[in-house]
């Protein structure tokens, strides 16, 4: 197939393809014409290259399942390098988790402490000579 069909087969844009070309991840090969040429295995390539992008693996990351396919095997993990990737994504994602988890915690004692600092404020308001409740846009309730 050329490269119009392998692109829109693929879902991607042609300028992807012939990038992915010179990053070494899809072959170039040419017909006669000078015209460059694909098949279904190209098309696995990039649904394995674009699977991965899809879960947040970068473009370089994607090389040893490329690879591990071009090596003929039937799914581009089966290798070891990939596997490899799998552990250091798997680690990298345990680590943002990690920054996540304690980011919520920050923001859920923020949360905490402004409703305690709004309930005080509210019980003061109701004590005479308290001060007058404020609306949070500016303007005085009541």
């Amino acid at each position: 197939m050329r490269i119009g069909e392998l692109a829109a087969r693929a879902g991607t844009t042609t300028r992807t393809l012939r990038y992915y070309e010179t990053r070494g991840l899809l072959p170039a090969r040419r017909d006669e014409l000078g015209h460059r040429t694909y098949d279904e295995g190209d098309l696995r390539l990039l649904t394995q290259i674009r699977t991965l992008r899809d879960f947040g693996f970068d473009l370089e990351e994607t090389r040893p399942f490329v690879e591990c396919l071009r090596a003929g095997h039937p799914e581009g993990d089966a290798c070891p390098a990939s596997l490899v990737v799998y552990r250091r994504k798997l680690d990298e994602l345990d680590a943002l988790i990690g920054q996540l988890r304690a980011v919520r915690a920050e923001v859920a004692g923020q949360l905490s402490r402004a409703e305690r600092a709004r309930d005080e404020l509210a019980a003061e308001a109701l004590v005479p000579g308290g001060p007058e409740p404020v609306c949070e846009l500016g303007g005085l309730t009541g």
